[in-house]
């Protein structure tokens, strides 16, 4: 019997983690993406903590648009490099979190390189 969804995405998310690691000066951008909503999150590993976040709930993009879940990945994209940019950071590790580099998730890294980070 083969693997569920879920299990073949850990599998893979425990394998990429073994390689891809965030500091203070150049963070880890994880991608969460559930049916409705897309989070993004820059990590920095060596202290365990949230540098800045953003999410299609939030007000900026939910208020924006209604449907289109490529537009909304579009936009947490520029939202979290303006955030990023604020503080001074301007490269980041992407983190695809175990899915395909594919529809959403590549949506959400461009923008975020057309925002002025370099992933």
């Amino acid at each position: 019997m083969g693997l569920t969804k879920l299990e073949r995405r850990l599998r893979i998310k425990k394998r990429v983690r073994k390689h891809v690691f965030g500091t203070d000066a150049k963070p880890r951008l994880s991608v969460f993406r559930s049916n409705r909503q897309i989070y993004v999150q820059a990590i920095d590993d060596l202290h365990g903590v949230t540098i800045a976040s953003a999410s299609s709930k939030e007000k900026e993009v939910a208020g924006k648009l209604k449907g289109d879940k490529k537009e909304q990945a579009r936009l947490v994209g520029e939202l979290i490099a303006g955030r990023l940019k604020e503080k001074g950071i301007e490269n980041a590790v992407f983190d695809r979190n175990g899915y395909l580099y594919h529809g959403r998730v590549r949506e959400l890294a461009e923008a975020a390189r057309k925002g002025g980070l370099k992933i």
